[in-house]
């Protein structure tokens, strides 16, 4: 008889806790690294105009998009020795670090201006499509890992918060490498290729700490769960989104996470352009807000065990929503008051990165009762997939809102241009009232969503009588 409750109530040992987090660390730093300096890099190093530095974004997250659905059905379909996921993981990896590393170079095209302008852009879209691809390979089998895992309410949130310790403090570390390098180095275009050379390595190194450290646990696992023969597609779909609790899961981490990359998008012309510091102290802000993150990050975990993830999320996104509508009303000169926004903004950031993604599994677990099946790679794969919609639209609309207020970009080997106060007052909507507003909808969504800790008990009582009986 198969029994699912060794695999209910089995605790996760610390160095398979550490290894499943150090999976999330290259993404993380990559994923960091682009989010802070990508767009900037487009406009100011590589001297691509606002407008098609936004529709690269774009095209890249877009193919992203429709990348992760296809991976996470294959990756549920995946049978080998080494599971569903690991192979994806471990074909993945080095080509990652690569394409990774390319985005960072300004290839040079032609004398005419204009033309040239136009060769940078194809050349960044058809690298960006690929490392896309790349990062969908490693990341999406490695978020569906957690429920292979463990089924427990609790131990899931501890997992997660191993998780995005490494992914935050992947963070952390990669913007202290960056200030590193941008006070070592002063070329502009030598910095961004040294910091995308050492980035690409170490964030390629732990994806097979990961692997080693995790696949013997995930193994036994597996025995324990049901890996019926998926679906079609279009079917999948179908039961995808005709489950209620995953559509508020999906909205929740849409929010969450649209203002987290408008924000860290727009925050280097904030502190450049509007509050007159240089970039160095952009790098200043960053790291206020992701060490206060992780900090947050063990407090909310502990919290959560204590009242649930529904009113944990809710006090961060509170404080979080203070913070960014308090940006737009800082004025040059009032750093002190930008630091503190920055430390108020990073206890929000925090729920953000813990509370959706310790969300998911539970949602699995109920579309296993509903339909018998276990299908995490599409749920994962269609969570991230909105994600990305929104964020291609959400940073598309950041450099369009720039382009049409005005904004100047930098010519290669020029000073930084003086920005028109159209391109300034764009730049303090897009880091204050646009993300407020979509974090007030998210906290709307919290509300409402259905599966709390007892319910939860409930649905696992419900699977292991379900496969008592089958046994």
């Amino acid at each position: 008889m198969t029994d699912a409750s060794p695999l209910t109530s089995k605790k996760l040992n610390f160095s398979t806790k550490l290894a499943y987090g150090a999976g999330d660390l290259g993404p993380a730093i990559t994923a960091n690294v682009m989010g802070f300096f990508l767009l900037f890099f487009f406009t100011n190093v590589a001297g691509i105009s606002a407008g098609l530095a936004g529709t690269i974004l774009m095209i890249g997250k877009i193919w992203d998009a429709i990348n992760d659905p296809i991976v996470g059905v294959l990756s549920d379909r995946t049978r080998s020795r080494w599971g569903r996921r690991y192979p994806w993981i471990i074909c993945g990896a080095i080509p990652f670090g690569v394409f990774y590393f390319l985005q960072w170079t300004v290839p040079y095209f032609s004398a005419d201006p204009a033309a040239n302008q136009w060769g940078l852009f194809w050349y960044y879209v058809a690298i960006g499509i690929v490392f896309n691809m790349a990062y969908t390979m490693v990341n999406l089998p490695y978020t569906a890992l957690t429920p292979e895992l463990t089924q427990d309410y609790n131990e899931r949130t501890s997992l997660n918060s191993f998780r995005f310790t490494f992914s935050i403090g992947g963070s952390i570390f990669s913007l202290i490498l960056a200030q590193f390098i941008f006070s070592l180095i002063k070329s502009s275009t030598q910095q961004y290729l040294v910091l995308g050379a050492i980035c690409a390595v170490l964030s390629v190194l732990p994806l097979f700490w990961c692997v080693w450290g995790t696949w013997q646990h995930s193994a036994a696992s597996r025995a324990v769960v049901n890996t019926t023969e998926s679906a079609p597609l279009l079917e999948q779909l179908r039961i995808a989104f005709s489950n209620r609790p995953f559509l508020f899961v999906i909205g929740i981490y849409l929010c969450s996470w649209l203002a987290v990359q408008q924000t860290a998008a727009i925050i280097p012309y904030f502190v450049v352009n509007w509050m007159g510091l240089s970039s160095q102290a952009f790098t200043q802000v960053a790291l206020t807000v992701q060490i206060t993150a992780l900090v947050m990050l063990f407090i909310w975990s502990a919290l959560s065990q204590r009242v649930g993830k529904k009113a944990v999320y809710f006090m961060g996104m509170t404080v979080w929503i203070i913070a960014e509508a308090g940006l737009f009303f800082v004025q040059p000169g009032q750093v002190g008051l930008m630091y503190f926004l920055a430390i108020l903004a990073g206890c929000g950031v925090s729920t953000a990165y813990l509370i959706p993604w310790s969300m998911i599994p539970d949602v699995i677990e109920l579309d296993e009762l509903q339909t018998g099946q276990r299908r995490e790679g599409v749920f994962y794969a269609f969570m991230v997939l909105l994600q990305k919609i929104g964020l291609a639209a959400g940073l598309f609309l950041v450099g369009v809102v720039l382009e049409i207020s005005g904004f100047m970009e930098t010519v290669p080997g020029q000073p930084t241009p003086t920005q028109p106060p159209s391109a300034l007052l764009a730049i303090r909507l897009a880091i204050g009232p646009l993300p407020t507003l979509v974090l007030i909808g998210g906290l709307v969504l919290a509300y409402f969503y259905p599966i709390t800790r007892e319910v939860h008990a409930e649905i696992l009582l419900k699977l292991r009588e379900r496969k008592a009986s089958q046994g």
